[in-house]
Parts: structure tokens; sequence; C-alpha cells
């Protein structure tokens, strides 16, 4: 309840307030699953919570204090999307919890509310007469703007299913460090352990950990055998085409999983420029570089955009524009975004990625690749950018030869770019595109 209050009143990452909420609990392991699920999915089904409770709250939910409405929304929660936990116990819990924190009659009036809900359950199903948008933003608990804008990008049918998607719990994987053990032999030793492990069929170094609690805490990942990173994000080194003795610039690096890749990748042999704007998250790409055992990452602090102040025209074989992006593929990870972001937010951030995609390209070597990747679904600030980009840029186009994975994943795809949707491999949705400089 206090992770919640604080998430809506302080505009907190739900993600940070839990993490050092649960710090100071010390729960057992149990406790702290129950605790997690509570936040991100009250979270996650916000406005669906809040539509049914107006129904109920006399005087409406806006006039009650925010710890209160925390606690109601949490209690709903319960009672509509998870079946372990008694309704009778849900109901004392949040009463006992009103009393403590309140008074007896804030605990009575959530008692009457809790209880009221329960007598007339049958009301908790959406009208039939909703709009698609309506529906689909209330059943799946998206903003409307968001379900409108996704409709009009895509359709009907693709818009639920990534609202969908966004619902389901993120998969844990972890991609493994090549200069230091191959997948087989990782997976092996996975297995041994007694974990749930299995081959990613999207990444040559990917596995997915189906059950085996957090792998930041393991040994593996403290000796730099693995780092824990999403499947779609692991796409974008290999987009990269890395060798080793390349000189290469990834323009917005941190936290740097993967700069990290590439380094991997080119078995640590050549130089790679880490670029960050701010100090604290270039320290982050070195204690990666550290951990993983990885040489050629030199890290700098910088806005990309002046980065053709630092660095001769054309002196690069690679570039990556892991672009600042409105995060909108990974939504089921942070749940807050969607009730954060504006159609305004994504305008702004999308004529940024134009600005900078134009001020590094001219680093790029002729012959030399450029990624541009962003982890948002958003057409305008994928698709759109690039292709803008092209239409100003008459010196670069789709490179003559992409490489046998690159292929087969773009070839799904009818775009310059490929878009990986949150459904498509339930894994977060990305967005990556691969231009060759040919004058």
């Amino acid at each position: 309840m206090d992770v919640l209050t604080r998430v809506e009143q302080e505009g907190a990452y739900s993600n940070l307030q839990l993490n050092s909420a649960l710090q100071r609990a010390s729960l057992s392991r149990e406790d702290t699953g129950l605790a997690t699920e509570l936040v991100y999915g009250t979270v996650a089904r916000l406005n669906t919570l809040d539509y049914f409770l107006e129904r109920f709250v006399a005087k409406g939910l806006n006039k009650l204090q925010p710890w209160v409405r925390s606690l109601l929304r949490l209690s709903l929660y319960q009672m509509m999307y998870l079946d372990r936990i008694p309704p009778h116990a849900v109901v004392n819990e949040a009463v006992n919890l009103a009393k403590r924190r309140g008074h007896q009659g804030i605990s009575g009036m959530v008692n009457g509310v809790l209880r009221n809900i329960l007598r007339n359950r049958e009301q908790l199903v959406l009208p039939e007469d909703l709009s698609p948008a309506k529906r689909i933003a209330l059943e799946h608990s998206h903003p409307l703007w968001l379900v409108e804008r996704w409709i009009s990008q895509y359709d009907e049918a693709v818009a639920e299913a990534i609202c969908r998607a966004n619902n389901e719990p993120p998969a844990v994987s972890v991609r493994v460090n090549t200069t230091m053990i191959s997948r087989d032999e990782m997976l092996a030793e996975m297995k041994e352990a007694g974990l749930d492990a299995v081959p990613s069929s999207l990444s040559p170094e990917g596995i997915l950990v189906l059950s085996g609690g957090n792998m930041a805490l393991s040994d593996w990942y403290r000796d730099g055998q693995i780092s824990v990173q999403d499947e779609s994000s692991m796409l974008v080194a290999g987009a990269v085409g890395p060798a080793s003795g390349m000189k290469i610039l990834d323009c917005c690096a941190a936290p740097g999983g993967k700069t990290a890749h590439i380094a991997e990748l080119m078995k640590d042999q050549g130089e790679i420029i880490a670029n960050d704007l701010h100090e604290h998250k270039r320290k982050l790409i070195g204690e990666q570089a550290e951990r993983l055992g990885l040489d050629t990452i030199h890290t700098v602090t910088g806005n990309a955009l002046e980065l053709v102040q630092k660095y001769p025209a054309g002196s690069f074989d690679r570039i990556l524009l892991d672009a600042p992006c409105s995060g909108l593929g990974v939504i089921r990870r942070k749940p807050d975004l969607k009730w954060t972001k504006t159609a305004g937010d994504i305008g702004e951030i999308a004529s940024l990625q134009r600005e900078l995609l134009d001020s590094v390209s001219s680093l790029l070597r002729v012959g030399g690749i450029l990624v541009y990747s962003t982890c948002t679904i958003d057409s305008e600030e994928n698709e759109g950018t690039v292709q803008h980009f092209l239409k100003t840029h008459p010196g670069f186009g789709l490179p003559e030869d992409a490489g046998e994975e690159w292929s087969k994943l773009h070839s799904k795809t009818e775009g310059v770019g490929v878009q990986i949707l949150p459904q498509d491999y339930h894994s977060d949705g990305f967005y990556i595109a691969r231009l060759q400089r040919f004058s």
C-alpha cells in the first residue's frame, strides 16, 4: 500500500520503490513474490480497477486520501485477478490496515465498499456497447489514447494482442559471455544445478531460465559468465555485425548490455567507444565491462549530438544508436510507463531521434553499418524516423549483404527495419534497423 501510494503521489518508479521497501521488510521468499505481484499487478490494471471502484465508492475515488485509494485498488486487484487469496481474507486484511493507518470511519467505509463488491460480483463486467478502443483499454488496462494510436498504426486485433501481452509476466533470459564459456556448456551447468533452462530461439547467445530465481545473484553472473538481458535486446549486437579488430561507436550506451555483447562478439579484439550523457551511467558501463573481463570498451561522457566534434568524420566501422525512446515496448517490465507517457512526449522524442541520427551518421566510414534501435513499438519513433533519415541522406541505404540471421528476421517485416511486438516472441517490444553508408 505504501509503495503504491508513493508511486501515485510522487511519480516514483514502482520497481525502485518496491526494491527499497522489500530490502527494509526482509520478507520470506513467498511473501516477496506476493508483494511484487500485488504492486505490479495493481499498477498494470489501474484503469480497470478504478472503473469498477467508481461504481462502489459513493463520493468518488478522487475524494479519498491517496493511501485509501491504494488500499481499495490493491484489494480489488486480489479479488478480480488472483485466485489463491480468499475474498474474506482480502476484506479482513484491508479493514485491519485501514484501522491501523486511519480511524474507525475509514475502516468502516473500506469494509462497506469491499463487502458490497463481493455481494455484487456479477457487476464486475464491462458493458456491451463500448467502442473497440474503449473495450480494449478497459479489458487490458491501457490508456485510451495509446490504444487508439496502436489501432491506427497497426489494427484492432494487433493493438489488442499488444495490450494483452503487456500484462503477461516477462520471461527471465540471460546472455552467455562466449569469451568465457559456450552456451551449451552454460546450459549443462544450469541443468546440473537444477534450473529449468532452454536455449533462446531468437538469440544464439541467449538462454531462457524458466525457473531459478534472480540470476543477477548467481555465481555465474558474479563471475562474468552471464548477463541478464531480454532476448529482443540481444538481437541488436548481432545486427551491428561486429568483427575482431573493428572500431565501433555506441552513442547512448548505458547501462552497457549491448556494448558488452558487441565486445563479446568481437572476441574482445578491437575498440568500442561507449558514450553516455551521464557520469554515473558511464560508471555502470565500466562496471559491466570489468565484471565480464572485457578490455575493448572505452567509456566517455557527453551529449551524443556533440560526438561529431570529438571524432573525425568517417572514423568508425560500425555505429550503434540505441536511441532514447518512449519505452513503450517494455511496459510489462515497467507498467507505470503506460500511465505517465503522453502523445506529446512521443513527438518530442521522435524529433530528438532524427537529430541524433542525422548528427552521428557522418562519423561512419563509407561501407560501414549504422544500426538504429529502440525499445518502443511506436511507428513515429521507429520506421518514421528511419524513413525520414533515408530521404534526407541519399548516401545511405539498406546493406547489400545482410547475413543469414538478419535476413531471416527481416523477411518477416515489410519496413526498412524489424519491428518486434511483445506478442511475437514473448519478449520486449523492439525496433532495429540496419543502414549502410554507400557514399
